[in-house]
């Protein structure tokens, strides 16, 4: 692979630290790794802080509580290691980009991801995941994030891979005290996703906001599986996801927020709206709380449906056809999650991808 054909299929900005790993391997010709001594991003192979890395590495991430953890313990071979000490701020975006190729069979890949940020640190990374090609591949992957005391790190996930490939996700994160983590997920790709993310607040005064956004057509099938872990007082959480189903293809939601029992004065909601396209998608979603606390403020819902005919109706008497006033709802659906997205770059990317990917199979909607 030449930087050309990196270009081509995945997000490039060359102000951006990017670290490119092809087939789950660290490709330095094509990367632009940190130039500061002070924040480390690079390959974990390659890393001079093989000490730290041990300190955290396999800590949050189980590999005795999950099959897919364990088989990506035992194959990795090279993965990104991002670490911002005590007190670092880096203003440049962490781009870590996992693209798998062509093979002579179809490829298995376990890319391993380790972030570290220190107290009152603060970290910008986006965690990409794109097929080169249409052949069909496996993704097996594992990210462990941990915030000390004071940390703030914003963090994106794009799963963009070919809808002949398989992605399994998972992701850890781990949160000291006063601690800030925001996280978005988009997938728009893969025969077969998960994203399997778990949050542990383990201090007091910890926040996390979770939102993500999916598109998924023809046969394919997506499982969003969060969990947020309030484990002491004072914590913040909010969840909020949303998807757009078309053709046959199926979604999964779980979504679970536990509150200690020492976890008093939690504020915790959780939300989950989906948009189906089509009658024959389909869409399960099980939200819950889980509260052995009683001073706290919590809540949940779920939501599921069609385009609103009368909506449809209205935009159409003000001279739009039926394409345009589809495109237009779906897109505001989408937006609401979109706009979250703090970097700039990112977000016009992923807003002009998921315009670009709305079926025109939702006129049937509005015309029966």
């Amino acid at each position: 692979m030449d930087a050309q054909e990196l270009q081509r299929c995945a997000l490039w900005q060359p102000d951006w630290i990017n670290l490119v790993f092809v087939n789950g391997r660290y490709v330095s010709d094509l990367s632009t790794p940190s130039s500061t001594t002070k924040v480390q991003a690079g390959s974990m192979a390659k890393s001079d802080y093989q000490g730290l890395m041990q300190q955290y590495l396999g800590r949050y991430a189980d590999s005795g509580e999950d099959g897919f953890t364990a088989l990506n313990t035992a194959f990795v071979q090279d993965g990104a290691f991002v670490h911002a000490p005590a007190g670092e701020a880096l203003d440049q975006v962490v781009h870590l980009i996992y693209i798998t190729t062509d093979g002579d069979q179809p490829v298995v890949t376990h890319p391993r991801t380790l972030i570290v940020a220190e107290a009152n640190s603060n970290l910008r990374v986006v965690e990409s995941y794109y097929s080169s090609t249409d052949s069909q591949h496996f993704t097996n992957a594992v990210t462990e994030i941990v915030l000390d005391q004071g940390a703030n790190v914003d963090h994106c996930l794009v799963m963009l891979e070919n809808t002949s490939a398989f992605h399994i996700g998972s992701s850890r994160v781990y949160q000291g005290q006063d601690s800030t983590f925001t996280s978005v997920a988009f997938a728009k790709g893969a025969a077969l996703g998960r994203n399997d993310f778990q949050v542990l607040l383990d201090a007091p005064g910890a926040s996390c906001t979770l939102n993500g956004l999916y598109l998924t057509k023809g046969t394919q099938h997506m499982d969003n599986f969060i969990n947020i872990d309030h484990a002491k007082p004072y914590g913040t959480s909010n969840l909020f996801y949303k998807g757009i189903l078309d053709g046959k293809s199926r979604a999964i939601f779980g979504g679970t927020v536990l509150v200690r029992e020492d976890a008093q004065q939690t504020n915790a909601q959780q939300t989950d709206k989906n948009l189906i396209l089509s009658y024959e998608a389909e869409v399960d979603s099980k939200p819950s709380l889980l509260i052995y606390a009683d001073d706290v403020k919590c809540g949940h819902g779920a939501t599921a449906g069609h385009i609103d005919e009368d909506t449809l109706f209205y935009m159409r008497s003000r001279g739009l056809d039926a394409e345009t006033a589809s495109r237009l709802l779906i897109h505001a659906f989408a937006s609401e999650i979109i706009d979250t997205v703090q970097i700039a770059q990112l977000r016009d990317y992923l807003d002009e991808l998921f315009l670009d990917s709305i079926p025109a199979s939702t006129l049937k909607l509005g015309d029966s």
